[in-house]
Order: structure tokens, then C-alpha cells, then sequence
């Protein structure tokens, strides 16, 4: 049986105890649905366990005794001592077994696991406040039989989910070689290396994301990038992994993981950079170019470890002797990595590390929709009118949803103009989509003149503070003439690497917005006649985006 394929997303607290109502007492920690047995620190405790979990998806492992990974309140309705209305339990922490089974109980539906590192048993606690169960009594008692309170007494729990190294944002897919070609124990000496590197990647909640796979004659999906977000966890899953055997068709793995991988039901985060990194011993039977071109196309950068090269007298036996170069996001030297050895893999764990984690260097996922960073300029003028402004709005808002917009991703910032300018918010303002939109919506309408030279200047100078050639767009929205001049300051933007796309809207005169927008002319200039046409616009601009950081990068 192969470790879990789903675990939950996981909670931190601080909690604190008192001894009241006699000795065994506690006050519950309150903990939330997906808390799992893992997170505690200390044996014994009361937990408190809100009502509703029957409604959500628990992760539950084992029957009676459930391995540490599961659900807290999951399994205590599994086990009975809970009830739909939540309340509290306690928890007896236990060593790690093998066999958890599974079982159908009180509605919820545990899964089995082969073996796991801890576990935890559940009992209904004796002598818990009355106030906090599901069974309160109404009648106080008299306060001379109350005993004298105790100082309150900090339990500790886990943190849930650790930052990891947020310097390495990626979200990352190992294919090993569980081929009859690498045996047994170089497979030993390949889940060594891969869980020291592993560990030295830091995952975590805002930092790498791992998952793996195995290839052999089909690839084998071990665990996702959301399985383990704590590098102890991870580690022991890699360990755990089972040898399969034969043939190394590292093409039918490479392709498996780019078509299923990294998908938002499998765990992959929208925005974050996705590295496939393909460990093979020798040389593969199956043909890898097919493969890594839809690898590529999907903006997965294909890093290829090559163990033990092919001696002189096997070439012959190696179908195509620039598999690696072919398989590679690209040929450059920075994608390819050689190990003489599996016995000498120690000293590459960190540099090999460090090539994955570098964001710059990652250049297969540098597409337009996880790459650039807009700025919105946008009229505010009179002649625009509050119903007509919120259009406008409307329309800025379809444009940043086509974009993968986070704090690894694309960034939008936002400049509202009349004869003043105003900074609605800056490139690294928002680190979501979500924040993103809602900030947009909820810019207020200024209302006065039209100075769209200033504006363009003061948006260069304060908006794009980095430069990022390709990169930075800049969309000028107007719906009437300036009256100041535009063309020399579009052309000091662009001297600084903006590209700027013209929007006119109504009365804005063509030979401004030509004069604003960047070469060639007719390719960055759009016009509609009317305000609500502005939404038909979105598409071609968005393309218009993409077709000028293709070409620039």
C-alpha cells in the first residue's frame, strides 16, 4: 500500500490548560476540523473540537488507533467518542505502527495505511467543564464548592505548517529511476540523495512544494505537492518508496507528469514556478523528445540528473546519445547535471539545490501570464462620470483575471489622473488576484482635468521602480484629449522598458493615442466608440501582452 495521496492543510495554535474540576481536568484547546494528531506536542491532551466536521473531507488513517497524520475530529467521529456537534476529546499519543485499516463508521470513512511513524488513540475526557461540553447544565454550582483556580499552564502545539524557504517558491516534481537498469541498491542510494536534497530544499507552506514520481515501464505517482509540507514528513515518504523494476521509460514519466502533475486538483499553485526534475541511471528506453516539448509548452522547466553516463562500449546500446539535451527546458548548460557516482551524490545536494531554487534562471516558466508586471493608468476626468468610471473599472479587472498574479507571478499596480496624479496601489501591493481585483473596484472616482503626460511620467518614476525588460506594460486608459503633451513623456517610458498600450474610449482623439503607444503604432492603440464596449477589447489587448513578452524574452 502506498502512503496517503491526500493530506489536509494544517492549522497552528497556542493553546493553555487549567487544573480545575479535579485532577484530570483541563480546559479544551480548541482546534479546527483538519488539526491532526501530528500537530500536538504533549501526551494527553483535551482538544475541543468544533461542531460541522461531519460536513467537511477529513483525512482519517486507521481504525481504533489512527496514525498521526489524521484528522484530530475526523477521527473522533469515526471513533464514536464525538458527535456532530462537536466537544471535547482527549488524545493518548502512541508509537508508529504497521496495518492501519480502514473502516466505514458513524459516517465518516477511514483509509488504510501500510505503516506510519505515530499514532494516537481517543477517549471521551472525564470531569471537563460543564460549560464546554455538548451536555450543559443550567444549575451554577454554589460558589463556596467551586475550588480555588489554578495558574493557567501553556500547551504548546506544532506550528501546522512551517514558512519553508521563501526564497524557493517552486512547486517541484522529482522523477526518480526505479528501473531493473539502476537495481536495488543504487534505488537505495537514490532515495538517500533525493531525501538530503529534499531536505535541503526546506519545504513548506510559502516555501517549495515537493512531490514524486516513479519511472519504470509506467510511471507511478508516489505523493502529491501538497502530501508533505514538513520536510520530516517528507523524508520519511521518500524513504517508504517501494523499488519497482523495469524498463526506464523516463519519456512516458515525463510526459504523465506534465499532463497530470501540476494541475490545481492535483496541488500545483497557480503563479508558482514548476520544476520537473528527472534523475535517470544511464540511459532511457523510450524517446524523450515528445515528452519534454509539452513539458516545455506547459512552462515546466525540465531539469535532467544524469547518473553514471552511458561507458564507451554501451553507447551503442543508447537509442539517442542527446536524450539530455533534447529533454531539457533548454540546451544551455544550466538544465543538465552530471553525477559520476551514486556513491559520491553528498557533495551535489546543495548546488544541485540551489540551480532549482533560482528563480531567474528558470526560464521555461517565464510565460506572459506568471511573468509581467501591468500598470493601470487610468483617466479620472470630468467627462468620464461615475457609471462610465466603474466601466472602465470592469474592464481593468477582465484584464488582470487572464493573469497567474501573485507574489512569484505577475503583478498589477494602479495610477489614477486628472491634473493630479494618485497612487491607488503599487506593483507589490497585492501578492493575489483576488486582493488585486478588489483593490481595483474599490478605487473612487476623482473627477477634474486631463494631464495624461504628467500622469505617464509620474507613473514611470514611481510605479515601475524595477526594471524588467520585456516585462513592464503599461495600459493608458482616456476618453478625451490631454492637454498636456504625451508624446515626449511615452517615449522616456519606453526608453526605460515600458511598453505602453493606448485604450481610447469616446471622444479620445487617435493622434494622441498614437503618439502614447509603443511601436509598432496599430498594435498597441485600441479604441471603442462606447464605454461598455470596452469588455470586447479584453482578449485582443491581453494577446497583444503576450505576442510582445514572446518576443522580448
Amino acid at each position: 500500500m502506498s502512503l496517503p495521496s491526500v493530506l489536509l492543510p494544517l492549522t497552528a495554535f497556542l493553546f493553555h490548560t487549567s487544573s480545575t474540576f479535579g485532577s484530570e481536568s483541563t480546559v479544551p484547546l480548541p482546534v479546527t476540523c483538519v488539526t491532526r494528531g501530528a500537530d500536538l506536542v504533549e501526551d494527553g491532551a483535551v482538544v475541543l473540537c468544533p461542531p460541522g466536521c461531519t460536513q467537511l473531507r477529513t483525512s482519517v488513517f486507521g481504525t481504533g488507533i489512527y496514525a498521526s497524520i489524521s484528522s484530530l475530529c475526523g477521527a473522533a467521529l469515526h471513533s464514536g467518542v464525538l458527535g456532530p456537534s462537536g466537544g471535547p476529546v482527549k488524545v493518548q499519543k502512541l508509537h508508529g505502527r504497521h496495518n492501519y485499516m480502514s473502516s466505514l463508521a458513524h459516517g465518516i470513512q477511514s483509509q488504510d495505511l501500510s505503516r506510519w511513524a505515530a499514532s494516537f488513540s481517543l477517549t471521551k475526557p472525564v470531569n471537563v467543564p460543564l460549560e464546554l461540553t455538548s451536555e450543559t447544565s443550567t444549575t451554577p454550582l454554589p460558589a463556596a464548592a467551586q475550588p480555588a483556580r489554578k495558574p493557567l499552564k501553556k500547551l504548546s502545539v506544532k506550528k501546522a505548517l512551517t514558512g519553508g524557504n521563501k526564497e524557493c517558491q517552486m512547486d517541484i516534481a522529482i522523477v526518480i529511476d526505479s528501473s531493473n537498469n539502476i537495481g536495488q541498491r543504487r534505488f537505495n542510494l537514490q532515495k538517500n540523495f533525493v531525501a538530503k536534497l529534499a531536505a535541503m530544499l526546506k519545504v513548506g507552506a510559502t516555501g517549495p512544494h515537493v512531490g514524486l514520481i516513479q519511472a519504470s515501464d509506467s510511471p507511478k505517482t508516489e505523493f502529491l505537492l501538497t502530501n508533505y509540507t514538513q520536510s520530516k514528513e517528507l523524508v520519511f515518504a521518500i524513504k517508504e518508496v517501494a523499488y519497482l523494476g523495469g524498463d526506464t521509460n523516463t519519456g512516458k514519466a515525463i510526459m504523465h507528469t506534465a499532463e497530470t502533475f501540476f494541475t490545481q486538483e492535483n496541488g500545483g499553485r497557480r503563479g508558482h514556478p514548476r520544476v520537473m526534475m528527472v534523475l535517470i541511471d544511464g540511459w532511457p528506453s523510450d524517446d524523450l523528445e515528445q515528452a519534454a516539448m509539452l513539458a516545455r509548452e506547459s512552462g515546466i522547466n525540465v531539469f535532467m540528473v544524469s547518473v553514471a553516463k552511458p561507458a564507451p562500449e554501451e553507447l551503442q546500446m543508447v537509442r539517442d546519445t542527446d536524450f539530455a539535451k533534447k529533454a531539457v527546458c533548454k540546451d544551455n548548460g544550466f538544465f543538465s547535471y552530471l553525477i559520476p557516482s551514486w556513491f559520491s551524490t553528498t557533495k551535489h545536494v546543495k548546488p544541485l539545490s540551489q540551480r532549482l531554487c533560482l528563480l531567474d534562471g528558470l526560464l521555461c516558466s517565464k510565460t506572459c501570464y506568471n511573468s509581467v508586471n501591468i500598470g493601470f493608468l487610468i483617466d479620472g476626468s470630468s467627462s468620464v462620470s461615475h457609471a462610465n468610471f466603474q466601466l472602465v473599472l470592469d474592464f481593468l479587472a477582465g484584464i488582470a483575471r487572464s493573469f497567474d498574479i501573485s507574489d512569484v507571478g505577475a503583478r498589477v499596480g494602479a495610477v489614477q489622473f486628472t491634473y493630479d496624479q494618485r497612487m491607488e496601489f503599487g506593483l507589490f501591493d497585492h501578492s493575489n488576484k483576488e486582493d488585486a481585483i478588489n483593490a481595483l473596484k474599490r478605487i473612487s472616482y476623482m473627477s477634474g482635468g486631463t494631464a495624461t503626460g504628467q500622469a505617464i511620467s509620474y507613473t514611470a518614476q514611481k510605479l515601475f521602480r524595477r526594471t524588467g525588460p520585456g516585462r513592464n506594460f503599461l495600459i493608458v486608459v482616456t476618453d478625451g484629449q490631454s492637454y498636456d503633451d504625451v508624446r515626449g513623456p511615452a517615449v522616456t517610458a519606453q526608453t526605460q522598458g515600458i511598453t505602453i498600450f493606448s485604450v481610447g474610449v469616446a471622444w479620445a482623439p487617435m493622434d494622441d493615442l498614437k503618439a502614447m503607444a509603443s511601436e509598432p503604432k496599430d498594435g498597441h492603440t485600441f479604441f471603442s466608440r462606447e464605454f461598455t464596449g470596452l469588455t470586447e477589447l479584453i482578449p485582443a489587448l491581453v494577446r497583444s501582452i503576450c505576442r510582445d513578452f514572446t518576443e522580448n524574452n
